[in-house]
């Protein structure tokens, strides 16, 4: 195997090559929702055991999860799991020859962050009304 000195094949840019640009960050924030996703799996999975557990145990969970802390962290995970759909929406209609010129491209990346913000918002504003609060 050829040291890497002496290896003649061209190596990829570094990030500092590159303009930082709307696109370039949907995808980053893509790869990282997909982690934060296998989190928030746990999260519900640990929440769907205490259900079966009993009501103590799921009191509990239920406590915590509905604390502001539960609760910035569930709105994450929405806004995660709507950002990731968005993002998988925009590799479909890229499937088919769309969004490849660049100014399309950054404002479906700059319309990513938005959808998902309002969706996760629209979520949560539904959430609250039909409970009545985080109680």
């Amino acid at each position: 195997m050829a040291s890497i000195d002496t290896d003649p094949r061209p190596l990829s840019p570094h990030l500092s090559v590159w303009r930082f640009t709307p696109a370039m960050l949907a995808s980053i924030t893509h790869r990282g929702t997909g982690v934060a996703l296998y989190g928030g799996t746990l999260f519900l999975a640990i929440w769907l055991i205490a259900a079966a557990a009993g009501p103590e145990a799921f009191a509990r969970v239920q406590g915590l999860y509905g604390s502001p802390i539960g609760l910035a962290a569930l709105f994450g995970w929405t806004w995660a799991v709507l950002f990731h759909m968005m993002n998988g929406i925009n590799h479909l209609f890229r499937d088919t020859g769309r969004n490849f010129d660049p100014a399309g491209a950054q404002r479906v990346a700059v319309g990513q962050y938005v959808v998902a913000t309002l969706l996760a918002v629209a979520v949560f504003a539904i959430g609250f009304s039909i409970k009545g609060g985080a109680a």
